[in-house]
């Protein structure tokens, strides 16, 4: 099979180490290589593909990419095709983890990402006013998206806020049936045993995640990285500009609370500003935002161990965990869901519940763009710096918005102003 597909792994290969600039952009490269240079697929079915992959939970263009390669040769080079997607950008962003983590013991070593939490934020706030014209059309997405970031921002941090929203806003869309009416033929049954092995893992990890907790288990913390990546990546509709927030909620403000500090000691725990490095780096890499969990992995387990050999080997298996985890429940809903897409694609309730939840992931970003600004600028003793952070939230905001710079210059450039500031 590799000999018989080495051309179309290579197509792969060359797109995944290039693709930079986000889902649009991975978009539009998969145009280029798939379409234009070699007709794997037909533009049509590239759409039809894209459109599928935006109803489904998960990082949609490592979902579409995955499709192409199920289209050419069924699940065996679909696999092949997601890991090397994949793995370039996991594999930069987990090393990041251990530079960062050299960064941390020198003194000064973190003075090169003192902007990049700022830059993290104007990306966040430009992803809600890219995504704003397309989710909010009519007074019931107006409604949902405002009452999702008022309830995101005050309930942040608090254990299943955004998935509840998310859950939420897609009922409140099926209320009415008059924007969206049932017009096509009536839709066959649908397997959903299908569906049985993603919901089999996440129970099982939530359970297991759980007993971890109550029994004080050594060791257990990749049991919790498992279960806080997996659910994540079940529940992120929106892509990578969703899932930092989630991140940023879980890791960075949950563990902060009293509440959580006195019932889970030992919950995972990720400092704020290692957090917002990542966020902002990611920008960097080619290939899908959500590889950032290979670097949430590292950072998570670092400091498991004894000995230095043995902290090493855990916060590898810390990038391999957040790796797998963040992209099994793509990659499982993608395959199980597609076949069936023929049938799924005639029930108007899930255009229905796609529009509530588009409305309500833009409140979302909205909110943790505020929250995570509130943090980054009150934090700050010195009145110029907070001057300066809100100078690189806003000037990000603008460049993506109002120029065709490619996001890793904007990268390089708060790492300039860093290192000399």
């Amino acid at each position: 099979m590799l000999l018989r597909h080495f051309t179309f792994l290579r197509t792969v290969m060359l797109y995944s180490v290039t693709a930079f600039g986000g889902p649009q952009a991975h978009l539009a490269m998969m145009m280029k290589y798939f379409v234009k240079e070699r007709p794997y697929i037909t533009e049509q079915e590239l759409m039809e593909y894209n459109a599928f992959c935006q109803l489904l939970p998960g990082a949609s263009s490592t979902q579409t990419v995955t499709l192409i390669g199920y289209k050419r040769g069924g699940v065996p080079l679909a696999v092949l095709t997601l890991l090397i997607w994949i793995l370039p950008s996991c594999i930069l962003m987990g090393g990041l983890s251990f530079f960062v983590s050299y960064l941390d013991g020198q003194a000064g070593g973190s003075k090169l990402f003192s902007f990049i939490a700022p830059m993290a934020v104007g990306f966040i706030a430009y992803a809600s006013f890219a995504a704003f014209p397309f989710a909010i059309k009519n007074t019931i997405t107006w409604i949902i998206m405002m009452g999702g970031a008022v309830v995101t921002y005050f309930l942040f941090g608090v254990s299943g806020v955004i998935p509840a929203l998310i859950l939420a806003a897609g009922i409140a869309t099926n209320f009415s049936h008059k924007r969206i009416p049932q017009v096509e033929q009536k839709p066959r049954k649908i397997r959903w045993w299908n569906f049985w092995l993603f919901g089999i893992i996440f129970l099982f990890a939530a359970f297991m995640s759980e007993q971890a907790r109550i029994n004080e288990w050594s060791h257990r913390k990749p049991i919790n990285l498992f279960e806080n990546t997996y659910r994540m990546g079940s529940f992120v509709f929106g892509g990578g500009q969703v899932l930092l927030p989630m991140m940023y909620e879980q890791w960075g403000v949950r563990p902060t609370q009293k509440n959580v500090q006195n019932r889970n000691p030992d919950a995972i725990k990720i400092s704020e500003d290692n957090l917002f490095a990542g966020m902002g780096m990611v920008r960097a890499m080619p290939g899908p935002v959500f590889s950032i969990a290979a670097y949430t992995g590292g950072m998570a387990l670092k400091d498991v161990g004894r000995s230095e050999n043995e902290r090493v080997m855990m916060q590898l298996l810390g990038c391999l965990i957040g790796m797998v985890a963040i992209f099994l429940p793509s990659a499982l809903l993608v395959l199980f869901f597609f076949p069936i897409w023929n049938n799924l694609k005639k029930y108007a309730v899930v255009y229905r519940s796609i529009e509530g939840i588009n409305a309500v992931v833009v409140g979302i970003m909205i909110a943790s763009a505020v929250y995570m600004m509130k943090d980054i600028t009150f934090s700050e003793a010195k009145p110029i710096s907070t001057v300066l952070s809100l100078g690189v939230m806003l000037g990000t905001f603008s460049l993506l918005s109002f120029t065709k710079l490619a996001p890793p210059f904007i990268v390089a450039g708060c790492l300039l102003l860093g290192y000399l500031v």
